[in-house]
């Protein structure tokens, strides 16, 4: 009870959506590719537990995507954002479900394919102008914090003759759609020609964590690497926080590498190495910033003195990039 449906490929989800095979699994859903047996396409069909948090999370996620919905008929760059198809609730083994229709596959799977030298230079512009584009439409229109910018959550978007090379044995070429690349080994298999990789649009999905900009609900977001420095210091965040992340995403995009990837040591805890590093990179963290919350003891000993790390390097973002 309160855990993940144990779908099966086969089985028709709301007398309609006809699982054909599994694109992933979280700790809070599974996304499963499907075909509409109505409308003859394919979509991707999110399922996220059944526990009572999950499904007021879900619940959540659904008034965050009417409303991108609703907005994108007055702005354009809303196309940047993935579109709600569909809703329903469903009554599963280990309770009711509330599944919601999405996009997939992520940009992480297209990344595993250029990790020793990142994406091309022009494809990294173009698809960082999008995710732009569409945090300005989330922040100014809807007024909604995404929360956990990284790439698992920007899907890729592509014309049926570049998905047809993929997934000839799942996609219909008659028609453009929304299921990305995903070949055998669950991601590309190789490297895609330059005039392919173009084709390639981005969306901004999973609004699962999101929340408005004047209701935060939570003091803890955004995945570990491309978390900002207001959050890991217990401050108040706002929409800057999914730039910061924006930002660590640019480098990972382009080098291959995490440009934050903390680790605990034997005295000092992920976050003190975090701070540590955001320090080492972007100097030392102004005093009415590093104390002005309640747990400025967590870090500091003193303004600008980090409290169990005493050995910083410092380094330049040019000089990282350079290497």
């Amino acid at each position: 009870t309160g855990g993940h449906h144990p779908a099966q490929e086969g089985e028709v989800f709301n007398m309609r959506y006809q699982a054909l095979h599994k694109l992933g699994c979280g700790a809070f859903a599974t996304v499963w590719l499907c075909h509409d047996m109505r409308r003859k396409k394919h979509v991707a069909v999110k399922v996220p537990r059944s526990g009572q948090s999950f499904a007021e999370a879900a619940q959540d996620e659904v008034a965050l995507l009417r409303c991108v919905c609703i907005m994108k008929k007055k702005d354009r760059a809303g196309e940047n954002i993935i579109c709600l198809l569909d809703d329903f609730r469903m009554m599963g083994e280990n309770g009711f479900h509330i599944l919601l229709l999405t996009l997939g596959p992520s940009l992480r799977s297209l990344m595993g394919n250029y990790a020793a030298q990142g994406l091309p230079l022009p494809f990294v512009k173009k698809s960082l102008q999008q995710v732009l584009a569409g945090l300005h439409f989330l922040h100014k229109r809807c007024r909604i914090i995404h929360t956990d910018i990284k790439p698992e959550n920007i899907l890729l978007y592509a014309g049926d003759r570049t998905l047809q090379k993929f997934l000839p044995d799942v996609v219909d070429c008659s028609q453009r759609t929304d299921v990305g690349l995903k070949g055998p080994g669950g991601d590309l298999g190789h490297q895609l020609e330059h005039c392919d990789l173009m084709n390639i649009e981005v969306k901004i999905a999973d609004l699962g964590s999101a929340c408005w900009t004047y209701k935060p609900l939570s003091k803890e977001i955004q995945t570990q690497p491309y978390r900002a420095l207001e959050v890991l210091l217990g401050l108040d965040y706002g929409t800057p926080a999914d730039i910061w992340s924006t930002g660590c995403l640019a480098f990972e995009m382009a080098t291959g590498e995490c440009l934050f990837d903390p680790r605990p040591g034997k005295y000092f805890s992920r976050d003190d190495d975090h701070v540590a590093r955001i320090i080492e990179l972007l100097g030392k963290i102004p005093p009415q910033i590093a104390l002005s919350w309640k747990k400025s003891t967590k870090f500091f000993s003193r303004p600008g003195a980090l409290l169990r790390i005493s050995r910083l390097l410092p380094r330049s973002l040019g000089t990282i990039l350079a290497e």
